[in-house]
């Protein structure tokens, strides 16, 4: 067998593992392994086709919805293969270019294929019917995660479709499951709604978006129920039927009926394929690889980032990690520690809805003593003027200090609104500097954020 070929770095995963390798790496003799196209799951099957879908979806509601503002408009429908392709032909584009850039680069080998640890810093990289074996002196892991499947649906020899499918189909189903409740499904939901299609939610809990705020979740849910059929507090125990006639049957003997299933239960990190014991790299119950405050595993010279170990699965947190990673395998000396503290997130649904830090469960549950300030989008002028009888802004603050312990929006623009609260608890902002210190824009949106910090 011959020598492994040597690279001084070894990047495994062409998603936000990519960003970690600049200019600066120059020097080095770089490699990356790309299981899949480059860009990942963010470029190619999650944050950003989703949410350019999203927003086609949004326009969608906004031309049917016309007529509560005076407007006359009638909506004829979506184009569904002429908004895919739109979509996509730019996100394909960029993942090719993307790899293009790499694979003309003078310290850069690309390697596609499935990369195994054969031992400490050692990988076989599998690809097709050969396979190369590499070594390096440092390694970065950020393979990411993938759709979970339960055994219901993949042991059951039918269709179905997750979030890495569904998105490039060729005609919208005329009747949507969704099994699972939380953001993917919602969005997705949202999406082929939009386009014509008849939804389902199969969701085990009582509610939707569980993780969320309670006040945030029984909202949601209410107003989903005015759009969708939900089956909550419902399990799926067989699927059955043949493909385009569907039949879920859920543990109260309900039988849902659909042309096409879409599995959104949640996403595992992908490490169970790395052979990451022949390593002496750890992982967590979940799978997500152990890593320290600076990214670095219990192997020497690995590194992870990104879904794989994060108890985040956000991109934002993973190019967070990324730039850690990259200071780090630089400045050996001058370690980085990469903070969770405050890491805010968003669900593009309708309505949208953005949150920081801890919900109002959390606080009760830690026995925190806090206080809660809530507005709500009709209590301001511009609620009026988008007719919005149902957004909230809800913020939590500890009441001893007045430091924000929390915020959760639900509501048009929720995803803007958030980041003056995200920018408080991360400088540490009390509320009532943050209410009365600047001036809040009349009668802007905002509003809600200065008016709730007031209601503190």
């Amino acid at each position: 067998m011959p020598d492994p070929r040597h690279h001084d770095l070894v990047i495994i995963g062409a998603g936000s593992g990519n960003m970690v390798v600049d200019s600066s790496f120059a020097d080095l003799d770089v490699a990356i392994v790309a299981d899949g196209p480059f860009g990942g799951t963010c470029l190619n099957f999650g944050c950003i086709p989703s949410k350019m879908l999203g927003y086609t979806a949004d326009v969608a509601r906004t031309v049917g919805g016309a007529a509560q503002y005076g407007v006359e408009a009638s909506l004829r429908g979506m184009r569904w293969r002429q908004v895919r392709d739109r979509v996509f032909s730019r996100l394909d584009a960029e993942s090719a270019e993307g790899r293009e850039g790499r694979e003309k680069s003078d310290f850069i080998t690309v390697y596609d294929g499935h990369a195994r640890f054969t031992g400490p810093k050692r990988l076989q990289v599998e690809q097709g019917e050969t396979s190369v074996a590499i070594e390096a002196e440092q390694i970065v892991l950020a393979t990411g995660a993938r759709p979970t499947v339960p055994p219901q649906v993949a042991d059951s020899g039918l269709p179905f479709e997750t979030s890495d499918t569904i998105m490039r189909i060729d005609q919208p189903p005329r009747r949507l499951a969704v099994l699972g409740g939380g953001y993917i499904a919602v969005e997705l939901a949202e999406v082929f709604a939009a386009a014509g299609s008849e939804i389902v939610i199969v969701e085990q809990a009582e509610e939707l978006l569980g993780t969320q705020d309670e006040s945030v979740s029984e909202a949601f849910t209410e107003l989903a129920g005015r759009r969708f059929e939900l089956q909550l507090g419902r399990e799926l125990t067989r699927l059955e039927g043949s493909a385009g006639e569907l039949r879920l049957v859920l543990d109260d003997g309900t039988v849902v009926e659909a042309d096409m299933l879409l599995v959104a239960v949640g996403r595992t990190p992908n490490s169970d394929g790395l052979d990451l014991a022949k390593s002496g790299i750890e992982t967590f119950d979940d799978g997500r690889v152990v890593v320290d405050d600076y990214q670095r595993t219990e192997a020497d010279g690995v590194f992870a980032l990104g879904d794989i170990c994060s108890p985040y699965q956000l991109k934002h947190v993973a190019n967070r990690e990324a730039e850690v990673v990259a200071h780090n395998l630089r400045h050996p000396d001058e370690l980085r520690a990469t903070s969770h503290d405050v890491v805010p997130a968003a669900v593009f649904s309708n309505p949208q809805i953005a949150f920081v830090g801890a919900t109002e469960q959390d606080c009760r549950d830690a026995g925190r003593d806090y206080a809660v300030g809530t507005t709500r989008y009709a209590d301001v002028a511009y609620g009026w003027a988008l007719e919005d009888t149902d957004g909230f802004c809800k913020i939590l603050a500890d009441r001893d200090t007045g430091l924000l312990l929390g915020a959760h929006l639900m509501g048009s623009q929720a995803l803007t609104l958030i980041q003056p609260l995200v920018l408080a608890m991360t400088l540490g902002i009390d509320a009532k500097t943050l209410a009365q210190q600047p001036y809040w824009i009349h009668p802007a949106l905002s509003e809600v954020i200065s008016n709730a910090l007031r209601a503190l």
